[in-house]
């Protein structure tokens, strides 16, 4: 098949253009260019938020599956509909699992878990599109699958509830400085591999039955952010880390940037029943436990230093919290 992504060169959607195009599909990607995309892909230049550079781009191409990595605003997916809609056999929107409601009311989570994210705007976009594109499918008119991933890292990224995109929260315990876990660290979660979700969008890619249907696909791993943080400092090569644990409202109070990743997201128990994906991809499973990727993480952003990313105010987050956590005397 051609599958085209929308965004190919991410922290999940990498993972999965190289599991389609490894087992023989033709994958086009549109990117600005400030990744490369890989030789082996057609690349399709073009700023997903640039309506008219879109449509130059897309001119001729039609894919038979679009997966849609880049899609944050409503105004996104419309004009998706008008650019696919009559050509496209599936689209695949990547949601996320943020949109379920928070905290869950029940566990795990599943499909069918109630809706609605009162803390972060970035779900509640999300749910937004998602309740649009069920619109069009229910009238007829697109044959959407939705995808709901949680907190899923790959060799390029360290997990952690501030922000995983970058090796800041690693630096900062490599130094010996202090880090905060939010309450008292006993919160469950789970972490996903890309390349074990990779497997199972991937099974979901061309599959007729699968449209109209939304899945969260994630590992049956669950751990709780103390046992995370363990794993990243044996990963480092880190003994007796500083890491100081403070409620979630003092956090958000003191950062409130953190705000929708903490109280719409990881403060709250991560724990999901995957039967639904596994039945309809039944070859899908989880293959790579936390301990065995953090070290992956590890050993690749090292050897690529360039790639780390270091973010000053990611930084100060950290430095912010743990200060006014002293000074008040905890």
């Amino acid at each position: 098949m051609k599958i085209l992504f929308l965004g190919g060169t991410g922290n999940i959607s990498a993972e999965c253009a190289a599991w389609l195009h490894g087992r023989g599909h033709e994958i086009l990607a549109v990117s600005r260019g400030r990744a490369a995309v890989p030789p082996a892909y057609r690349p399709l230049r073009a700023d997903r938020k640039d309506p008219a550079a879109l449509r130059a781009a897309l001119t001729g191409v039609r894919p038979d599956v679009v997966i849609n990595f880049l899609g944050y605003e409503l105004a996104d997916v419309q004009l998706d509909y008008e650019l696919f809609r009559d050509s496209v056999r599936q689209y695949v929107f990547i949601s996320s699992a943020t949109v379920y409601a928070k905290p869950p009311r029940r566990l795990p989570i599943t499909e069918d878990a109630p809706l609605g994210n009162a803390f972060w705007d970035y779900a509640q976009k999300k749910l937004q599109c998602e309740q649009w594109l069920r619109q069009r499918w229910q009238e007829g008119r697109f044959p959407v699958t939705i995808v709901r991933p949680s907190h899923t890292y790959s060799p390029r990224w360290i997990p952690n509830p501030a922000s995983s995109s970058s090796y800041t929260f690693a630096a900062r315990l490599e130094r010996g400085q202090p880090v905060f876990v939010p309450d008292d660290g006993e919160n469950p979660w789970t972490l996903t591999a890309a390349s074990d979700f990779a497997a199972g969008l991937g099974g979901l890619v061309g599959q007729a039955d699968a449209v109209g249907e939304a899945f969260h696909i994630t590992s049956d791993e669950v751990l709780t952010w103390n046992q995370i943080y363990a794993e990243i400092a044996a990963a480092l090569g880190v003994e007796s880390p500083e890491i100081l644990k403070v409620p979630t409202d003092f956090i958000c109070r003191v950062a409130p940037r953190l705000t929708g990743t903490l109280q719409g997201d990881k403060a709250h128990p991560g724990v999901f029943d995957n039967a639904k994906i596994k039945r309809f991809v039944p070859e899908f499973r989880c293959r790579k436990p936390f301990r065995v990727g953090i070290r992956e993480s590890v050993a690749w952003l090292r050897a690529h230093p360039d790639q780390q990313h270091l973010d000053p105010q990611v930084n100060a987050v950290f430095e912010d919290v743990v200060a006014a956590w002293r000074r008040a005397g905890a």
